[in-house]
């Protein structure tokens, strides 16, 4: 059986900008993959130690939205706290749009992270949530 990434970057998204698809086989692991995909595109995963925790909790109108509103919220807890995550563990419940993640990370630290691609924000252009046979595929589009 051939695993899945668990995210990549394709290169058919708009110029100038990040795109990322996730794969998941719960919604849950599609989001949390989606997030790990643009901490890696700031700073490799495999850099970063996982020495603080945060929670962020986001709910929204729908799915689109409560991805939106998620990544968001990990945009601003990265631009305000400079932290990065390697690890995110989301809680869902697709029923009232409602997400819970476990983000595990510490604060970038130039002497010991490469500096990646600068993330200003999320979009909605091409975004993508999608249920298969094999589960879930995600695609966001981030501004650079």
């Amino acid at each position: 059986m051939t695993r899945l990434k668990p995210f990549e970057y394709p290169d058919d998204g708009p110029p100038a900008d990040l795109t990322i698809e996730s794969r998941g086989s719960t919604l849950a692991e599609a989001f949390s993959n989606l997030a790990l995909g643009a901490f890696n595109a700031m700073t490799p995963l495999e850099d970063i130690e996982e020495r603080e925790e945060r929670t962020v909790e986001v709910s929204s109108e729908d799915l689109g939205g409560l991805l939106y509103d998620f990544l968001d919220q990990l945009i601003f807890v990265h631009d305000t706290e400079l932290l990065v995550f390697s690890q995110i563990v989301v809680h869902l419940d697709e029923k009232n749009f409602e997400l819970r993640a476990e983000c595990h990370g510490e604060p970038f630290d130039p002497k010991r992270h490469k500096s990646g691609i600068v993330v200003k924000a999320v979009t909605f252009h091409q975004m993508k949530i999608e249920k298969n046979e094999k589960g879930w595929h995600l695609r966001v589009v981030f501004d650079t």
